[in-house]
């Protein structure tokens, strides 16, 4: 297994920048960048390998209609946390980004685990490593991300972020399991990655 070194971490302050991130840019942008990037949740978790876009001007977005109750945290601050239950079992983590007030985030789909694999298998309850975190509902449960975390910060325990290496290969391709706005691109992936949740097309 992969060694994690130390953290390389800055705080989230009124420029957002975290991981070698700007958090304050366009989502499909920080997606993008995202990717390579390794996320942990109290100790427990890997690299991200898969990402996906969304912005208040996108049909497919929570935040398309405005804030409510359940989507307020995607228009909080950049460099947190929006979590949301998809089709009432899943949760779903994002990271909030742009100014605040605006409404956009990256869904974290995939990520390639790294640090604390007995503990993702025993959550589970799956041994093949490529099952623990290979969409956006398994790495909440691999991770115990919960609607506990929505609104939290990334520079803040329990979460930490790592830069990425330098010199991965981004791909990309459309967003999946939407109705709305399918054709957008803002679906993004390490190249070669066996640990997507779908080949990309």
């Amino acid at each position: 297994m992969e060694s994690l070194k130390p953290a390389l971490l800055s705080g989230a302050g009124p420029d957002a920048c975290l991981a070698g991130i700007d958090f304050m840019a366009p989502a499909e942008l920080v997606a993008r960048q995202l990717i390579g990037v390794t996320v942990l949740v109290d100790g427990i978790g890997g690299r991200i390998v898969e990402t996906e876009a969304y912005d208040r001007e996108d049909p497919a977005s929570h935040a398309y209609s405005g804030p409510t109750p359940r989507n307020l945290a995607m228009f909080g601050p950049p460099a947190h946390a929006y979590v949301y239950r998809s089709y009432g079992i899943h949760w779903c983590l994002n990271f909030v980004c742009m100014e605040e007030g605006h409404g956009a985030g990256v869904l974290i789909r995939a990520i390639e685990p790294l640090a604390g694999l007995d503990v993702m298998r025993a959550r589970r309850d799956a041994e093949d490593v490529r099952l623990l975190c290979s969409g956006p509902g398994k790495l909440c449960q691999a991770l115990e991300v919960t609607r506990e975390f929505n609104g939290m910060s990334l520079a803040a325990p329990p979460f930490e972020l790592r830069a990425a290496p330098p010199g991965l290969e981004v791909i990309a391709g459309p967003r999946i399991g939407i109705s709305k706005a399918m054709d957008v691109p803002w679906r993004f992936g390490l190249a070669g990655s066996r640990f997507v949740s779908r080949p990309f097309r």
